[in-house]
């Protein structure tokens, strides 16, 4: 018996659109900038002819609000699940990654080194994210048999996930990029194999 998740990261905020990229974990709470509802609605559109039988989200504004607005045409409520809730990002909360790397050069270079062992200072590293978040979506797996399921999170949490199941590690995680509204497909079987990863097709008819 086949178990689909759709696993995407939510629409854009503001802190995603900004040149350079803002950081953003879960100190800030953002509710999606327009490009995101905009991101949302155009994934909500792919996936209306596709059943759909459960809804997990991140507990922040950013990730609710994509669910809400995906899952309206099948009718469902999204469940929220704490351990799908983004990295937390201590002292880097609302920085780039020039300003990092200028003014936290010796924790920057221990975090680019190796994610899962050095984290954020103050917050989690990708190996405390992983531990958590992993298990969350694999007792969603398990607990939805047979079900199709979309699950909204975050890219820390996303990739760290994905990371593992294609075998790359989770130290080697931030390989992974994922879109926001990008859409990457796990299925579950005899085995959980990643069987699409990212796809943003959907999306390329959204501009900033």
């Amino acid at each position: 018996m086949r178990t689909v998740l759709y696993l995407l990261r939510h629409g854009a905020t503001e802190a995603n659109l900004a040149d350079p990229p803002r950081l953003q974990g879960r100190g800030q709470n953002p509710r999606l900038a327009p490009l995101g509802v905009r991101q949302a609605e155009l994934t909500r559109d792919l996936l209306a002819i596709r059943p759909i039988d459960f809804c997990y989200t991140s507990p922040l504004l950013r990730a609710v609000e994509t669910a809400e607005i995906i899952v309206r045409p099948h009718g469902l409520k999204p469940i929220v699940h704490e351990g799908l809730i983004e990295c937390d990002v201590g002292r880097w909360e609302g920085l780039d990654w020039g300003a990092i790397r200028k003014a936290d050069p010796e924790y920057y270079q221990k975090y680019m080194s190796n994610p899962a062992r050095y984290g954020y200072p103050g917050g989690e590293s990708f190996g405390d994210v992983h531990q958590r978040s992993a298990p969350a979506l694999d007792e969603i797996l398990r607990k939805h048999s047979g079900c199709r399921i979309l699950g909204v999170a975050h890219h820390v949490v996303n990739r760290t996930y994905l990371a593992s199941l294609l075998g790359l590690g989770v130290a080697q995680a931030r390989q992974v990029q994922l879109n926001n509204c990008g859409i990457s497909v796990v299925e579950k079987g005899e085995q959980t194999l990643v069987t699409t990863l990212n796809a943003w097709f959907h999306l390329q008819g959204a501009a900033a």
